[in-house]
């Protein structure tokens, strides 16, 4: 009745690991993907370019080594943009080849063009020829993903007005930037550019930013970040920004201050990107943003058949629970229970430093009203953070006092997407804070540290 059991419309995390699922069933399956090749936002403009940028950034910079040698230590003294592009576009061009031979040896079939609904269950492809194709699915799952916002009043020109997607091709680097937006994005790419010893400013609207992250790690991160002469422009909305005779850009703000910088980065938000879709066609409707609402636990849209999985659905819009989502819709397309997800999943902000948190906040413990306890541990009373010459750097633990179970692990400093998942697995199996005074880490590690922050809150509970 239908060519494909079902289709997929963008090839990113969520989309390819619903293809191959679905494949892996014995199903056939079409990815259509508008860009010239798979991989999506994730892998072209987004998560994997900017780890990418700053992982160079840190190795060239000698960024983790100036702990001993100091900050004007460099391993390449004159650092340009080709030498962040070159290690780029090699990791790039791997993920494109990995993908594709996955998708090779699971018979998903691919289409480059951009898909567009003429029906509940039919799609229109059409081709950088304008060639035109008619398929259609039993299934289908919208993983499209996100585009940056770009309002009006942004002079956006790709030469030194930017947006988060444009910026992993910028012809130089620049001895100033600005920053608009403290979200994920904005944060990584102010710290990635100022290990660079560029002058950022970061200029977020709203008095607190990164709210979601426990407060005392965020105020230790800006700590960190006016140490290192990142001017913080926060509470005050965006009068206007415009092109100087001298060629800065100038940002006005509404409390009478200007911002003046070589460069400009936009990353106050994104879209999704549902616009060319004709959603109407299939009966689906969008928010203010372009996101599709979706049945939090089926990942079904309001036309059953009709998944949205990945950013395109909102929060949280990390790559790692984008796969886990389009794994979820393609098995209850297939009449599948797939395992329940666990109660706590790890958020990673690979900004420079790390942050990454897992479990309660501070501030939701105290709201819940749970007797609780805090242990705290500096990455600078570990042995290994000595050796690898850390002076900052802290992990924070919150147990309950009734039940002695952990309750959230929050982590700022190198490695703390790693480290993070040793607190997730003990979190989700409802873990107390007994297994990390008697575990045993190996020495010397970071890993440690969960033993001493662990001792730290157990001295304070056996005190009372």
């Amino acid at each position: 009745m239908y060519d494909y059991d079902m289709i997929v419309i963008g090839s990113g995390p969520s989309g390819r690991r619903a293809a191959v699922q679905f494949a892996k069933l014995g199903k056939s399956v079409l990815v259509v993907e508008k860009g010239r090749r798979v991989g999506g936002v994730s892998v072209h403009t987004g998560t994997i370019p900017s780890k990418t940028l700053r992982e160079t950034v840190l190795n060239l910079s000698g960024w983790r080594e100036r702990g001993f040698y100091g900050r004007s230590y460099r391993v390449k003294q004159d650092i340009e943009a080709h030498d962040l592009i070159v290690r780029l576009q090699k990791t790039l061009d791997h993920e494109v080849e990995v993908l594709e031979h996955q998708f090779s040896r699971n018979a998903v079939k691919t289409a480059l063009g951009e898909a567009r609904f003429t029906g509940p269950h039919q799609i229109e492809i059409a081709n950088e020829k304008n060639e035109i194709k008619n398929v259609s699915a039993s299934h289908i799952l919208i993983a499209c993903g996100t585009r940056p916002f770009r309002p009006d009043y942004v002079p956006f020109d790709n030469k030194t007005v930017f947006d988060s997607d444009e910026i992993i091709d910028l012809p130089k680097l620049p001895r100033s930037l600005a920053v608009i937006g403290a979200g994920v994005i904005g944060v990584e790419y102010a710290t990635i550019f100022s290990a660079l010893d560029v002058a950022v400013t970061l200029i977020e609207p709203r008095p607190t930013f990164l709210d979601f992250i426990d407060k005392e790690l965020i105020d230790e991160f800006m700590h960190e970040l006016r140490d290192r002469n990142v001017a913080l422009r926060l509470g005050s909305k965006i009068n206007a920004i415009e092109h100087a005779p001298s060629g800065h850009i100038v940002t006005k703000l509404a409390d009478g201050r200007n911002v003046t910088s070589e460069m400009l980065l936009f990353a106050a938000g994104r879209v999704g990107a549902t616009d060319r879709l004709n959603l109407e066609a299939a009966g689906i409707t969008v928010d203010h943003r372009g996101r599709i609402n979706v049945d939090p636990v089926t990942l079904q849209t309001s036309v059953p058949h009709i998944y949205a999985a990945g950013d395109v659905i909102g929060f949280p819009s990390l790559a790692s629970t984008s796969m886990e989502q389009g794994r979820v819709a393609a098995c209850h397309a297939l009449g599948i229970d797939p395992l329940a997800p666990p109660e706590f999943f790890p958020y990673g902000i690979y900004s420079v430093p790390e942050i990454s948190t897992t479990g309660l906040t501070e501030e939701e413990v105290r709201q819940k009203g749970i007797p609780y306890e805090v242990g705290v541990a500096r990455f600078r009373e570990t042995s290994r953070g000595h050796i690898m010459g850390l002076d900052s750097g802290m992990m924070k633990m919150i147990f309950s006092t009734k039940t002695r179970r952990l309750l959230g692990v929050h982590i700022l400093g190198e490695g703390a997407t790693e480290l993070i998942h040793i607190g997730q697995a003990v979190l989700n199996l409802k873990g107390t804070i007994d297994y990390f005074i008697q575990n045993t880490f190996n020495y010397p590690t970071l890993a440690e540290a969960y033993k001493i922050a662990g001792l730290d809150a157990w001295n304070r509970m056996t005190a009372r």
